[in-house]
């Protein structure tokens, strides 16, 4: 016990329990955020839905392939990348990334 104790006491051991502290909030945040990316409209019916994916810049092929892992990707414009075939239970791992900034159904 007296190793925590003298961990956590240390300057270094604040430090790494406070970089530790942020990753976790960090991760807890992109998850509670992705629900609020998912917009109204997309089909409940079914196990895989098609989806517009929205970006707050174009996407380059490191995004691109990120999708690809989770659905089909058809094609891209502007800011947004069409996904076909994503599971529904995946939409939220769809949504986690930071530099995802909408999921709708595709039209």
């Amino acid at each position: 016990m007296s190793m925590w104790r003298d961990a956590l006491g240390s300057t270094r051991g604040k430090v790494v329990m406070g970089v530790v502290a942020a990753i976790v909030a960090w991760q807890v945040w992109l998850s509670v955020a992705a629900a609020g990316k998912l917009a109204d409209g997309i089909p409940q019916e079914g196990r895989r839905v098609d989806v517009l994916v929205t970006l707050p810049f174009a996407p380059e092929r490191f995004h691109i392939q990120k999708f690809q892992s989770l659905g089909r990707v058809s094609g891209a414009s502007g800011n947004s990348v069409q996904v076909r075939g994503v599971n529904r239970a995946d939409l939220r791992k769809l949504a986690r990334p930071f530099w995802v900034e909408r999921v709708e159904p595709l039209t």
